[in-house]
């Protein structure tokens, strides 16, 4: 029997094979794969054949090319596939550490714009105005002679019947100068003085005095109300009282007033008023009765 060589075409290792196998499959001793081996060649050729692996066509391999070929087409070993994965994964830790350490940029806060509209300002509440007292009743407070005491620049206020009295409003209207508590309806409380029609310019800027001895002056009538309901008292002398008419400005007539009363209550108001002036009140008049026919 006469053996010969050839080559895997795998991984290149030669193999021992006999004359009468050429054509047989073989087993590769290093790569274990299927091989079919070639035929024998002619006693006086210089070539290494190569066997054909399974399924594939033969190659042959001229003197020293034919291991260079065969390398050629060796697999990558298990070892070059391990470091090529590891390179890997150290590639993506490395990633996965930058980027986990990575700074935010910082968030600018947005542009003011001019069309934001700036907050409203908070209107301060108004201090409450301080409530009017009256002064307190005493021999001090009345008195029918007035040269010695002086007017407070305080709202009149003062007693009447007995009562604590504070003039809510002061209204001049066709000579009669009104000073009341309340704002509407009929006077139940406040005093009425008199000056028989009197224009508001006349009295304007002039000071009225009256004392007790005096035969006749304007009638000041007192108004108070009780269970009975709403009382009077008219007096058209035995009281003191000055009067200071201020001027006439926008509809007004200012002045200031002290007034004591001669009834047993004392009754007495005293302050700075500024009256509106009304319009005086439309007089009426009766049509005379048709003649009898």
């Amino acid at each position: 029997m006469s053996e010969f060589k050839f080559a895997c075409p795998v991984c290149g290792q030669h193999m021992k094979c006999d004359a009468s196998q050429g054509g047989s499959v073989m087993e590769c001793p290093t790569c274990f794969q299927k091989i079919t081996a070639p035929q024998a060649p002619a006693k006086d050729s210089k070539f290494i054949l190569t066997g054909t692996k399974v399924s594939e066509k033969k190659i042959s391999v001229r003197g020293a090319d034919s291991s260079v070929a065969a390398a050629a087409k060796k697999p990558l070993s298990a070892k070059v596939f391990v470091m090529i994965f590891a390179a890997c994964l150290a590639l993506g830790a490395a990633f996965f550490f930058i980027h986990q350490n990575r700074t935010p940029a910082p968030v600018e806060p947005p542009a003011k714009t001019s069309r934001q509209t700036p907050p409203a300002p908070v209107a301060e509440a108004a201090p409450p105005k301080p409530a009017t007292l009256a002064p307190p009743a005493s021999d001090t407070n009345w008195t029918l002679t007035l040269d010695a005491v002086a007017t407070p620049e305080a709202a009149v206020a003062g007693r009447i019947h007995g009562r604590d009295f504070i003039a809510e409003r002061a209204m001049f209207q066709s000579g009669l100068l009104t000073l009341r508590a309340g704002a509407h309806g009929p006077v139940e409380f406040g005093v009425l003085i008199n000056f028989a029609g009197a224009a508001p310019e006349a009295l304007a800027g002039k000071t009225i005095n009256v004392t007790p001895d005096a035969e006749k002056a304007a009638t000041v009538n007192l108004r108070w109300k009780d269970d009975s309901g709403t009382q009077k008292q008219s007096y058209n002398a035995g009281y003191a009282m000055r009067l200071e008419f201020g001027a006439l400005a926008k509809g007004r007539l200012s002045g200031k007033i002290y007034l004591c009363a001669p009834d047993p209550e004392k009754s007495y108001l005293m302050g700075s008023f500024n009256a509106i002036i009304a319009k005086p009140k439309p007089k009426t008049t009766t049509p005379p009765p048709a003649p009898k026919k």
